[in-house]
């Protein structure tokens, strides 16, 4: 298994990154929470992993924090929840604010994110309720920089709020929240939040 990789960022663009770690690249994928906070392009990064035999291959998923990977886990639990959905919910809510709709039962904004239906939030809701006070605060173990500006922001964001799921008609709604200066990673955490709000 392997369970943490220490390394130079070499590529990223949403949901992928790859980083080189004693010349071996590692592609990962990774939510929005773990992009927001990626260094620039060259400089060193750690992050906690996850890797998953799957029939067609196998694939490794990144996070700064521990408590991303446990939820993300976690997530996968609830029945019919793969990875892909795992990711949006990391990328749609914060690991507290996820746990806190979990908690209160807020099937509505929980629809909200890309990939989960009324049904799959319910189950949510259900399955999780009990384990949601445990991911709440639990983000403490990190291992991250501050995030980069990318050359073009607005591109770059609407290309992972594609990526997510979200249509372009919705993604150029979402994309008015962008203020003059905003980096990709502010773009795309203020069209979530707005769509998470409803």
């Amino acid at each position: 298994m392997i369970g943490r990789l220490k390394g130079q960022l070499v590529y990223k663009a949403p949901p992928a990154l790859m980083l080189d770690v004693g010349g071996v690249g590692y592609e990962l994928s990774a939510p929005m929470s773990t992009f927001y906070e990626l260094p620039d392009l060259g400089c060193e990064v750690v992050l906690f992993t996850h890797y998953a035999a799957k029939e067609d291959g196998v694939a490794l998923y990144g996070f700064l924090t521990e408590a991303e990977r446990r939820l993300f886990r976690e997530v996968q639990k609830v029945t019919g929840v793969g990875p892909r959905i795992a990711l949006a919910v990391l990328s749609g809510a914060s690991v507290d604010e996820f746990a806190r709709l979990v908690q209160a039962g807020d099937i509505t904004a929980l629809t909200r994110i890309p990939g989960v239906g009324r049904k799959t939030a319910e189950r949510m809701v259900v399955e999780l309720r009990d384990r949601a006070a445990d991911f709440a605060g639990a983000g403490a173990i990190a291992a991250g920089q501050p995030g980069a500006v990318p050359a073009d922001p607005a591109a770059e964001a609407s290309v992972a709020l594609q990526q997510l799921g979200y249509k372009p008609a919705e993604v150029q709604k979402m994309l008015r929240q962008a203020e003059p200066g905003d980096s990709a990673e502010e773009i795309i955490r203020k069209a979530l939040r707005s769509m998470l709000k409803g």
